[in-house]
């Protein structure tokens, strides 16, 4: 079966998931399809130990040739990005401005060292032989927040202004930065030569900061593309030239795609939508991409949770996969919670805040995807043919299955009550 033919298979059973569950289940639509698909692999690998079909062998080829990896980096992530940034409001994020930018660096930073050195720590003290260096490997594709599953499913529930503010513009924007450090790491663990402070003070400013610039200048060359025409359909048209054609530049030029998504899509979503695109364009260009982000997203979810088919599951594994989930957890809420300590210096904040944050930095497919780039073969325990990719990946997938299934499905309660302190104290 070619690669289309699977993925227009993945999409039907993503879309299937998605029906039954608004006709019965009522959950978030992106939580029940990862559900739906984790349901689905668990029946395959039952099914397969107990002899009553073999799919598990074959489900997992056909999911291996799609390649998670470059399907989400280099193809779908450019449309979710751009989808998200169209929906963020400038005056939001800048009254926002500096509590995001300490969110998405210094908190990314923390949560990177603290989770590297306390595995470690850990690692030593079971016995598990895992360096320090890949330690905080881990620490570093797991720290910064998913944009697309934040946006999935937090944004969604129309949190307090403020805190829907920095959830969204944190995960949006740490990306950039989180790469530099993972790649820095990865370079040292893999690579041939080893990095110098010029050579990551360089790489960030021309993955970073270029790819904010290239986005300013895309967002701006696709602004006078759209306002030159006033036919309906052309202006709905070229927004699709921004995350396609723009996307996959970003990449010949060496410049973060994804925040030049992220910057153009603030662009035309706060400045093209009121004085470049038709009255009617304006009026359904949400609609428009509302649609195209729940398809894509769709068929990412249902990826995530049919994942666990190309995983192998040794007893370490387990363990350290049980471990991952509350140290994510206790990094991610010290990060927050240091972040505030300097905030509330300055201003006033809704008291549930912390909690939100915490509970809602959600991971994602973006961790599962950098998780996937780390090679196979750098053996672990040799006798067990245990190898760092595969403690990487199914860290990653615990904890991602976890922040997206619980977490995500358990936050409403707090953020409603975040809202009726909102309402009570704005009276």
């Amino acid at each position: 079966m070619s690669v289309y033919s699977t993925l227009c298979f993945l999409a039907a059973a993503a879309m299937l998931i998605a029906f039954i569950n608004s006709k019965i289940g009522k959950m978030q639509t992106t939580i029940a399809i990862t559900a739906g698909a984790l349901v689905l692999s668990l029946g395959i690998i039952v099914a397969g130990q107990n002899g009553w079909f073999h799919l598990e062998d074959v489900a997992a080829a056909q999911l291996g040739e799609i390649n998670f990896e470059n399907f989400l980096l280099k193809g779908i992530l450019g449309f979710l990005l751009f989808a998200g940034g169209l929906g963020i409001k400038l005056p939001h994020l800048e009254d926002q401005k500096w509590e995001i930018t300490t969110l998405a660096l210094a908190a990314t930073l923390f949560s990177t060292f603290f989770i590297g050195f306390s595995l470690w720590g850990i690692c030593q003290t079971l016995g598990i032989p895992l360096d320090l260096i890949y330690c905080l490997i881990f620490g570093s594709l797991i720290s910064p927040t998913d944009p697309i599953a934040v946006l999935a499913i937090v944004k969604k529930l129309d949190a307090p202004k403020r805190i829907s503010t920095q959830i969204e513009g944190e995960s949006l924007f740490n990306d950039g930065f989180g790469l530099v450090i993972f790649v820095t790491l990865f370079t040292i663990a893999f690579g041939n030569e080893a990095p110098t402070v010029l050579g990551v003070g360089q790489l960030f400013v021309q993955e970073a900061i270029g790819g904010i610039a290239y986005g300013f200048a895309l967002g701006l060359i696709f602004h006078y593309l759209i306002s030159s025409t006033n036919d309906h359909s052309m202006e709905l048209l070229l927004t699709l030239g921004v995350p396609t054609a723009g996307y996959v530049f970003a990449d010949v030029i060496h410049v973060s795609g994804p925040l030049a998504m992220v910057v153009s899509g603030i662009m035309i979503g706060n400045w093209t939508r009121y004085i470049g695109f038709s009255k009617e364009s304006e009026d359904h260009l949400d609609h428009f991409w509302e649609l195209v982000d729940e398809f894509l997203n769709g068929v990412l979810f249902l990826l995530i949770g049919m994942s666990m088919l190309q995983f192998s599951f040794h007893q370490e594994d387990w363990i350290l996969m049980v471990i991952a989930v509350p140290l994510v957890l206790l990094s991610r809420f010290l990060s927050i919670k240091l972040s505030y300590a300097g905030f509330q210096r300055y201003r006033d904040y809704n008291p549930l805040s912390v909690k939100i944050l915490t509970w809602g930095g959600l991971r994602g497919g973006l961790a599962l995807a950098m998780a996937m780039a780390i090679p196979a073969g750098v053996m672990v325990i040799p006798d067990k043919n245990i190898d760092v990719r595969e403690i990487m990946l199914v860290m990653t997938y615990s904890v991602v299955v976890f922040s997206i299934l619980v977490q995500g499905s358990t936050i409403t309660p707090l953020i409603h009550k975040a809202k009726l302190w909102e309402a009570e104290n704005n009276a």
